[in-house]
């Protein structure tokens, strides 16, 4: 008679977060940093130069904005019930999941590159203070979201493969990336609808 002690989930016994986790979490706190010095030169910006946006730029649009980090926001509850069904070893609800949430971020993702090209078309970065700016805190935050649809793609390959702890940890980590990155694009739309308010 065996007197090994029951297999128990490593992760039911963990007091801690993962060193992933961890990780994912310094990263955010660093590009707080990184936007917190957007913000700051935006706001440094605006209250030096009036008109602000300066004659000849269009004011943001309000409605596409803030539907769109709407959208995005839905993505958030998927990613955690993602998270939730692959720590109760459900890899197939768990893939399905994080499907939804990466198409429904690609086609915010796909939206909101179409309009910052628009944008493109009727003023340059390079024209004031304003439109640079602008730019640069929308491709940021455009950009974060990019990286963000890359860690889902390889999540989803590695899921649909097997389920480890490993990769349990790697969509914790994702989860609050996403997390983080849907924070944050709230913020840059308050920002960039900061004149209307």
């Amino acid at each position: 008679m065996s007197t090994a002690a029951p297999a128990v989930r490593a992760d039911a016994v963990r007091r801690s977060q993962p060193n992933g986790w961890w990780g994912m979490a310094l990263f955010a706190a660093a590009e707080t940093a990184l936007f917190g010095s957007i913000f700051g030169s935006y706001f440094y910006l605006r209250f030096n130069t009036v008109p602000w946006p300066p004659a000849g730029i269009p004011e943001p649009a309000v409605v596409a904005p803030l539907v769109l980090a709407a959208i995005l926001l839905t993505t958030s509850p998927l990613l955690q019930a993602a998270t939730r069904a692959a720590r109760g070893g459900r890899r197939a609800l768990a893939w399905w999941t994080l499907l939804a949430a990466f198409l429904v971020q690609a086609g915010y993702l796909g939206y909101q590159v179409h309009l910052f090209f628009d944008e493109l078309d009727r003023f340059r970065p390079d024209g004031s203070a304003y439109a640079s700016i602008y730019y640069v805190l929308l491709g940021a935050d455009h950009a974060h979201v990019f990286v963000g649809l890359l860690l889902d793609l390889w999540l989803l390959g590695r899921i649909a493969v097997r389920l480890t702890g490993y990769r349990v940890v790697a969509l914790r980590a994702t989860t609050l990336y996403w997390h983080f990155v849907n924070g944050l694009t709230v913020l840059c739309v308050l920002v960039q609808l900061s004149p209307h308010l």
